[in-house]
């Protein structure tokens, strides 16, 4: 089987022309992605649709062009993942700040003139006329070179402020149907391990492809049944120390990424079914999103906590992630939710079911 709808852009960087130079898993990461992302075995993705960078292929240009054929070539009922592994930074001071991918040639003294900034990059991901794309960013935050590059030697003053805040990964989010995996909070660090293959964000993106996130009934891999699995075992992999970000402004479906096993079914986890069952309950009888009937606030939590851009199943979403890693601010839990929707709908069978 192949999923047929499906072209992919891999970029990898690690051994920049001026900038320093990255572990060998960032490329890696790019080269794994790809190979699951086109076996026949896992994602199904036709091979001619997968388009993958690395090192000096992913010069300014070379992204540019590859970002014009993506719009060039994908139609609206095509899926589009977009994945980048290399360094991020920050161009200009304070409020005025932009977030840019940094290519394989760009110069230190001009970062903002050779690297690719959020509003060129969203502009381009606007352009793809598929009706889903989903952008990942394996790219180092604020704060945290010291950890990924200290097994590296030689000059580490090259003029990067490291980053590409949340700001920036919203506007990337922006349009209907765009989804945004970051690797990390802009407080820190995307982690590579000493002598392991892969980051520890890319590790748990390529274990979700390969089949360990929830499988719908129709065979596939559903974007928010990725980001789940993905959020999850980073969480464990590095308690504390890293928290992949989900950014979506417009999303109506939990849309299929690519096939499970090669298209084969499988019956997922009970308890990440479970899970699933409670935020499609949540979305059909609150659709506004957890503000709705002020439900998050009865069950005890403090809306402030929470991210509120995007449909009400986004925000579903997003929140009870949250949830699941201990936020929500104020005494809400998911037993507490439950009840507080039960009051609602004393009647409702599925949700009492998951008290």
């Amino acid at each position: 089987m192949q999923f047929k709808q499906g072209r992919a852009l891999v970029i990898g960087i690690a051994n920049y022309e001026e900038v320093r130079r990255l572990p060998e898993a960032v490329l890696n990461d790019a080269r794994d992605t790809a190979d699951t992302l086109r076996s026949s075995s896992y994602c199904g993705y036709p091979e001619a649709n997968v388009t993958v960078l690395t090192d000096g292929q992913a010069t300014l240009e070379g992204i540019r062009k590859a970002l014009a054929d993506l719009a060039a070539d994908a139609t609206a009922d095509d899926t589009v993942a977009i994945f980048f592994s290399g360094h991020g930074t920050r161009v200009g001071l304070g409020r005025a700040a932009t977030s840019a991918l940094v290519p394989y040639d760009c110069k230190r003294g001009d970062l903002a003139g050779t690297s690719l900034g959020e509003v060129e990059l969203s502009a381009a991901i606007s352009a793809i006329k598929a009706s889903r794309v989903v952008v990942s960013i394996d790219a180092c935050h604020a704060a945290g070179a010291a950890t990924l590059k200290s097994d590296l030697e030689g000059d580490h003053d090259d003029g990067l402020d490291e980053g590409f805040d949340e700001k920036s990964l919203q506007q990337l989010a922006s349009g209907t149907g765009r989804v945004v995996f970051a690797s990390s909070r802009a407080t820190e660090t995307s982690l590579v391990r000493k002598r392991e293959r892969n980051s520890v964000f890319t590790t748990a993106l390529l274990a979700g492809l390969k089949g360990a996130a929830v499988a719908a009934d129709d065979g596939t891999i559903r974007v928010f049944d990725l980001f789940n699995y993905v959020s999850e075992a980073v969480r464990q992999a590095a308690p504390g120390r890293q928290h992949p970000i989900f950014k979506a402004s417009n999303l109506e479906e939990n849309f299929p990424v690519a096939l499970v096993l090669g298209g084969t079914k499988t019956i997922a986890p009970k308890a990440n079914c479970r899970e699933r069952q409670l935020e499609q309950i949540m979305s059909d009888l609150f659709p506004a999103g957890p503000t709705d009937q002020q439900i998050w606030l009865r069950a005890g939590g403090e809306v402030a906590n929470l991210a509120l851009g995007g449909t009400g199943r986004a925000q579903w979403f997003s929140a009870l992630r949250l949830l699941s890693q201990g936020g929500g601010g104020g005494s809400v839990t998911r037993e507490s939710l439950i009840d507080a929707a039960l009051e609602e709908f004393p009647a409702h069978r599925e949700l009492g079911a998951l008290r």
